[in-house]
């Protein structure tokens, strides 16, 4: 076998998946790559920060609801429903996010981390979270989104003008102190107000011009009343439109978003994106999705990323529905299997480029989900193998490794000798010959992803963003055409 050089870059549209919320628990990122077949190239987790509030950091849900009322809607609560961000100066980065980012990141994915965040905390807290998020590589960070909305904490508590202020204040303090890690202002809105701009633009003038990434929300279908109501026919409290109106939205608020930063673009993405099955059932829900992600890429080429809103969700949100006699376990809906198709569709896949032959030891270099450095071993296959195998020896068993084949992937954590690459060839209609006379090439890709989910400063300059990791030899094959032993010619 040889290996070569091999760089991964940006999808055209990337695909990122929110994982946990108000509405569900986090769900590990070896069942979710086991159950789609592909990372991701970002995963969302929505956290809060309130450390100013009397009961912080209980979550909000677990607090008396403010005025002795009770709740008849998700954010009727002291604050924003979301898990407690556990970091902060009044923190450690023991407890979460901290962990389920480490997930995110050992399986070759970066983190989109979605925070609420009272206006009032002081620049000494958003440097200790800026300190906190450092070493997670090139992060996305999501402050206070749907801003110009009415319904979180912060919005009750602060006119547009100070939520948008502070949003700058956040933004220039993570540049001091954690330049590499991007900002994302969330306040998209489609229905222009009578002079023609989104609804209060004017106020987040500052903030648009500053931020790294511009983002909206955007769902086809919502049952906003979850899970106080039901969503019936002639109810006030859930909606649904077409994806052409959706898509042609996009365009629009593009266009805001350029005409208020001197037409400097920067990347546009939709940060929450989903066809609640409440108001369209599971069956037309995965049909409009399937619909709206065929057409993106040309209707709305100013969009360079999608969030679908969310893995597992304990309403109609989600791939799966969190079973109610067990929320360790979900029940896959008709989307799941059409999200399974669009995770392999050319607009959403990245870009691999192969270059010259390696020799081993080889060093790996991953920058992110979007620029890593790793290896290409093609293989030839005579047949659909019956067994497929990758082992490691030596040093090389502690390696922390993304790898590829056939269009599947598989993780390898550290200490892990040997994986089985056979669900790569599920089912027997894979796409390797039917015949030895057709023999097949197939190409293997490793990446490595820092096996703690974080980077190291002893590796030098550039730590914040480069990780790297040596593979000191070829890795072995077993791949066998005809099982151990044969079936006896009498039965």
């Amino acid at each position: 076998m040889e290996a070569f050089h091999l760089h991964m870059g940006s999808a055209k549209v990337a695909l990122d998946l929110g994982d946990g919320s108000e509405r569900g628990e986090y769900v590990g990122q070896d069942t979710i790559l086991n159950t789609l077949g592909r990372p991701h190239r970002a995963i969302n987790l929505m956290y809060c920060y309130y450390p100013l509030d009397e009961g912080w950091p209980a979550r909000a849900s677990d607090l008396p609801v403010p005025d002795g009322k009770t709740a008849g809607f998700a954010w009727d609560y002291a604050y924003d429903d979301y898990f407690p961000y556990q970091g902060g100066l009044e923190g450690n980065t023991l407890g979460q996010p901290f962990g389920q980012m480490r997930d995110v990141r050992r399986h070759g994915q970066d983190v989109i981390l979605t925070l609420t965040c009272d206006c009032a905390v002081s620049d000494e807290q958003i440097a200790r979270i800026a300190e906190d998020l450092r070493p997670f590589g090139r992060l996305m960070l999501r402050v206070n989104h749907e801003a110009t909305g009415n319904w979180f904490a912060f919005n009750k508590r602060y006119t547009y003008q100070e939520v948008a202020d502070f949003f700058v204040r956040f933004h220039k303090i993570f540049k001091q102190h954690a330049p590499h890690i991007q900002t994302i202002l969330c306040i998209g809105d489609d229905k222009p107000d009578q002079n023609g701009k989104m609804h209060y633009e004017d106020e987040f003038a500052e903030a648009i011009a500053a931020t790294d990434i511009w983002s909206t929300d955007t769902y086809t279908a919502l049952h906003w009343g979850w899970p106080f109501d039901i969503a019936e026919p002639d109810g006030k409290t859930h909606k649904r439109i077409s994806n052409g109106e959706t898509l042609r939205g996009f365009n629009y608020e593009y266009g805001r978003f350029m005409a208020r930063s001197d037409n400097k673009s920067r990347p546009f993405v939709v940060s929450e994106f989903n066809a609640d099955g409440d108001v369209t059932g599971p069956f037309e829900q995965a049909e409009q999705l399937k619909d709206f992600y065929r057409r993106l890429p040309d209707e709305a080429p100013c969009i360079t990323g999608v969030t679908f809103y969310q893995f597992r969700d304990r309403g109609r949100l989600g791939l799966e529905i969190e079973d109610p006699n067990n929320p360790d376990v979900g029940v896959a809906q008709p989307a799941l299997e059409m999200y399974r198709e669009v995770l392999n569709m050319e607009p959403y896949l990245p870009v691999m480029t192969q270059g010259e032959q390696c020799s081993f030891p080889a060093r790996l270099r991953w920058g992110g989900s979007e620029d890593a450095d790793g290896l290409a071993i093609p293989l030839t296959f005579e047949n659909p193998p019956v067994f497929c195998e990758i082992q490691f020896e030596g040093e090389d068993i502690g390696l922390n490794l993304m790898m590829e084949i056939n269009g599947r992937w598989f993780y390898k954590k550290p200490g892990v000798q040997s994986i089985d690459l056979m669900p790569a060839f599920f089912p027997r209609k894979s796409s390797l010959p039917p015949s030895p006379s057709e023999n097949t090439q197939c190409v293997l890709r490793l990446f490595a992803p820092p096996g703690e989910g974080v980077n190291d400063p002893s590796q030098g300059e550039g730590w914040e963003v480069d990780w790297f990791t040596t593979v000191q030899a070829m890795p072995k094959l077993r791949i066998r055409y005809e099982p151990a032993t044969s079936l006896p010619q009498v039965d």
